[in-house]
């Protein structure tokens, strides 16, 4: 089975890629800094079964060139899993329109670009994965994550309409992790607002492996969403009726 990942230098990805490589899998990774790609190869081992390619999910052709370079080595996708992402908290007054954009553009419309690259050979054959990881954050509007709760809110929305056109031949899954033990939390958290840390509370942050086991399993399964921890499972199906309390309790 081949696998691509795009952000699969570090973080969700990269974990997700130790799995599909444990389990002997043919594994690529696509990320859009050279020295993190090398880095992340070396920690895969560097095996005949692994490959880097460096594209940025931004630029559509890039990214569609980085995905037929996988598959001229290892065959036609049959797992693709866009971990590619970016944020950056700050009130939506205070952020400028290069940052809001870049969040948009990388998170939405590079897990689109991927999904382009791989879905119609996905539907002539009648099979194929594709798992999109989105956030918690998708699931409710948070105070200075205007720009990142849209993009993944975004994305739960086209995982969706995907998964009405596709039916049941091709699976289209997405995940909706916490706050997970990544590089990319270490930046995030000086920069978190009060009022998004009371909203969100002090629970602890997930380890990476634990949230890569369960976005693999996703896979396994075909589950179409995948969460973590009962509170966000509830704010998932239950989010109109519990999202009123919880906006009152942050304006106290």
């Amino acid at each position: 089975m081949h696998v691509i990942i795009t952000g699969g230098s570090s973080g969700i990805g990269l974990a997700v890629a130790r799995l599909a490589v444990a389990e002997g899998h043919k594994v690529s990774i696509i990320a859009r800094n050279p020295d993190r790609l090398r880095d992340a190869l070396k920690a895969l081992d560097n095996s005949a079964h692994t490959q880097a390619v460096c594209a940025d999910v931004k630029d559509a052709i890039a990214i569609d060139n980085a995905i037929r370079t996988c598959m001229e080595k290892f065959g036609d996708c049959d797992v693709l899993v866009t971990s590619a992402g970016i944020v950056e908290p700050a009130l939506f007054n205070e952020l400028t329109e290069a940052q809001f954009n870049e969040q948009f553009e990388t998170n939405f419309l590079g897990t689109v670009n991927a999904v382009r690259a791989v879905y119609p050979l996905m539907k002539t054959r009648g099979n194929g994965s594709i798992m999109m990881i989105a956030s918690g954050a998708a699931l409710i509007g948070i105070p200075g994550y205007t720009a990142y709760c849209a993009s993944k809110a975004a994305l739960a929305s086209f995982a969706e309409s995907l998964r009405s056109e596709v039916g049941q031949d091709v699976h289209v899954g997405i995940s909706f992790p916490p706050d997970t033990l990544t590089p990319q939390l270490a930046v995030e958290l000086p920069k978190r607002p009060v009022a998004a840390q009371a909203l969100m509370g002090s629970h602890k942050a997930w380890p990476v492996e634990k949230v890569a086991e369960g976005v693999f399993n996703g896979i396994r399964r075909r589950k179409k969403q995948v969460h973590f921890g009962w509170e966000l499972e509830a704010l998932a199906w239950l989010g109109p009726f519990i999202k009123p309390f919880i906006y009152k309790k942050v304006r106290r």
